[in-house]
C-alpha cells in the first residue's frame, strides 16, 4: 500500500517539533515551553506520564490564580499552541511503538476519509487526530487533544465524550499505553500482573500467577515452565471504556517494551502484625510475536473513584497515623488498578486467582488497620472498594452502608478529598439516595478546606446565584416602576376628571 500524501497538519507537527528542538520560538508562542523542556521530552513512555503531571499542575495552577475558564485559554494563541504541540508530541511516541511516522489529518481530512465519524464542527477536540500505522481503518485514529482537555478542565459537570465512543482516555500516558501494539519481544523486563495464554482453539485466555518465593526472580531456565493451573477467563467482545487509575511516579513507572508482553504477578503481602513492608515483584515471560489487535478499551471504573485515586495521590493531606500500613498495602492493591485497567471488560467481571484474591484481601486488612488508626486515605481506599463491591465486606448487606461510614469519618476529619468525594455520592446517589442539598454542603466544606476544583465549582455557583438573584431584583424593580407609573397616570386622570 502507498504511502498516503502529506498533509498540512504533517508539516506543522513536524515544524513544531523541530522548532523546539533546536529551540526557535514556534509562531504565535506557546505556554509553559519552559516546563516543558523540563519534562525531558526524549519520546519515551515515561515522558508522558512526566507530561500528565505537567497538565494536572497547569490545571491547579490556573485554579488557584483564577483563570482556569475553558474558552477563554481555548482563544488564547499561546495555550491553543501548548495544546497541540502536546497531542503532536504524543502522536509521535505512539507512531514511534509502531515503528511508523505519524500521519495527521485535519476535519477535511477526516471527514473525507472517515465520513462515518460523527464530528462535531468547530470542536477544538475533534479538529485533528494521527495515524499511527500502516493501516486505513479508523481504530487506527488517535484523537490527542481529548485526553489533553480532560486532564486540564474536566470534572464532573464537564464531560468529555471520545469521538470514537466511549469516555475520553484520562491521560496521555494511558491514552498511548492502550494504543501500544500487542508485539511481543524477549526482554525480560518488569512489567504489569498480567499473564496471557493462548490455547489450541485460539480462545484468549488470562491467569495472574503468584511467585512462590517474592525474592527469586523467574530465570532463563524457569520460563519454559508449566503454569501451575491457571484460572481461565475468556475475553469478551465487547468494549468498555471508563476512567484509569492515575498513579504517582514510582507505581506508574514502565518499561519502554510492549505492553502485551505475556507477565506473571508475584504479590506477596504481609499480614498486619509483621512489619517486613510488601514488595511485589514482578516479572516477564516471553512469546512469539503476534499480529497486533484492535485497542484496548478502559473498564467502566466509576470516575467518581478513577479522580480520588488520583486526588490521593495529588492532594497531600498530613497523616499522623497508619502510613507504613497505607503505603505497604497501596503498592499491591495498585498493581491490581493497573491489571483492571487493561481488560477489555468492566472491572467485577475481571476474575484473580485464590492466590491473589487472598493477597488482595491482606491489603484490605492493611488499610483497615491503618484507616482505624486514623489515616484518612485509608478510609477512603476502604469507602471505594466497599462501595464498588469488593471490600471486606464483598457479599453481605453492609457493603454500601460500610463504604458510606468509611467516607463520612475521613470527612469529618476535615479531609477536603473526603468531603468532595461525599459530594459526588450525594449528587449522583451513589451509596446514599441523592440529595441536592447534601451535596452542595459537602462540596462547600471541600472549598473551604482547600479543594481547588470544589472551590471553583463553588464559586461558579455563587455567580450564578448572584446573576439570578439581581435578574430577579431587576425584574421586581421594573414591576415596581410599571405600578408607579400606573398609579400617577390614574391619579392625573382623576385629578382631570374632577377639574
Amino acid at each position: 500500500m502507498s504511502a498516503s500524501p502529506l498533509t498540512p497538519l504533517d508539516y506543522i507537527a513536524e515544524g513544531y517539533w523541530q522548532d523546539f528542538l533546536a529551540e526557535r520560538p514556534i509562531a504565535g508562542g506557546i505556554a509553559y515551553e519552559t516546563e516543558l523542556r523540563a519534562c525531558t521530552l526524549d519520546e519515551s513512555l515515561e515522558s508522558l506520564q512526566r507530561i500528565d503531571t505537567l497538565l494536572s499542575q497547569v490545571r491547579r495552577d490556573m485554579i488557584k490564580s483564577g483563570m482556569w475558564d475553558e474558552m477563554t485559554l481555548l482563544v488564547d494563541e499561546r495555550y491553543r499552541n501548548f495544546m497541540m504541540f502536546l497531542a503532536f508530541y504524543a502522536g509521535r511516541v505512539l507512531a514511534q511503538q509502531w515503528q511508523n511516522k505519524p500521519h495527521w489529518y485535519g476535519q477535511f481530512e477526516l471527514r473525507k476519509r472517515y465520513p462515518e465519524l460523527t464530528l462535531i464542527t468547530d470542536d477544538f477536540y475533534q479538529h485533528m487526530a494521527v495515524g499511527y500505522d500502516d493501516s486505513v481503518v479508523k481504530e487506527r485514529l488517535f484523537f490527542a487533544l481529548e485526553p489533553i482537555g480532560l486532564r486540564l478542565f474536566g470534572h464532573i459537570d464537564r464531560q468529555f465524550d471520545a469521538v470514537q465512543g466511549g469516555q475520553v482516555d484520562s491521560g496521555l500516558y494511558q491514552a498511548v499505553s492502550l494504543r501500544l501494539p500487542t508485539t511481543l519481544n524477549n526482554d525480560v523486563n518488569p512489567m504489569p500482573e498480567l499473564t496471557t495464554h493462548k490455547s489450541s482453539n485460539h480462545q484468549i485466555t488470562e491467569s495472574i500467577v503468584p511467585s512462590a518465593d517474592s525474592n527469586t526472580h523467574v530465570g532463563t531456565s524457569q520460563l519454559n515452565a508449566p503454569l501451575n493451573k491457571p484460572e481461565k477467563v475468556s475475553i469478551g467482545a465487547e468494549h468498555h471504556q471508563a476512567n484509569t487509575v492515575v498513579t504517582n511516579s514510582e507505581s506508574l513507572a514502565a518499561p519502554s517494551a510492549m505492553p502485551d508482553t505475556v507477565t506473571e504477578l508475584q504479590a506477596n503481602v504481609v499480614p498486619p502484625e509483621s512489619e517486613n513492608p510488601i514488595k511485589p515483584e514482578l516479572t516477564k515471560v516471553s512469546q512469539p510475536t503476534v499480529k497486533p489487535a484492535s485497542p484496548v478499551k478502559n473498564t467502566s471504573t466509576p470516575e467518581m473513584f478513577t479522580q480520588l485515586l488520583v486526588e490521593l495521590d495529588e492532594i497531600t493531606v498530613p497523616q499522623p497515623t497508619g502510613d507504613v500500613q497505607y503505603q505497604q498495602a497501596r503498592k499491591v492493591l495498585d498493581q491490581f488498578e493497573q491489571h483492571i485497567a487493561k481488560q477489555n471488560k468492566p472491572r467485577h467481571q475481571v476474575i484473580f486467582s485464590d492466590d491473589h484474591n487472598t493477597a488482595k484481601n491482606k491489603a484490605l486488612l492493611l488499610l483497615q488497620a491503618a484507616a482505624e488508626d486514623g489515616n484518612t486515605a485509608a478510609m477512603l481506599r476502604l469507602a471505594m472498594y466497599e462501595l464498588l463491591g469488593e471490600g471486606l465486606t464483598a457479599g453481605s448487606d453492609n457493603q454500601k452502608k460500610s463504604g458510606v461510614e468509611w467516607a463520612n469519618q475521613a470527612a469529618s476529619k476535615n479531609d477536603s478529598r473526603a468531603q468532595r468525594l461525599l459530594s459526588k455520592m450525594y449528587y449522583q446517589g451513589v451509596g446514599v439516595s441523592q440529595d441536592i442539598d447534601s451535596g452542595k454542603y459537602w462540596l462547600e466544606q471541600a472549598a473551604d478546606n482547600g479543594h481547588a476544583e470544589a472551590a471553583n465549582l463553588v464559586q461558579q455557583w455563587q455567580q450564578a446565584q448572584v446573576l439570578l438573584t439581581t435578574q430577579k431584583q431587576e425584574q421586581h424593580s421594573t414591576k415596581r416602576y410599571q405600578l408607579l407609573i400606573g398609579a400617577i397616570i390614574a391619579v392625573a386622570l382623576l385629578i382631570i376628571i374632577i377639574i
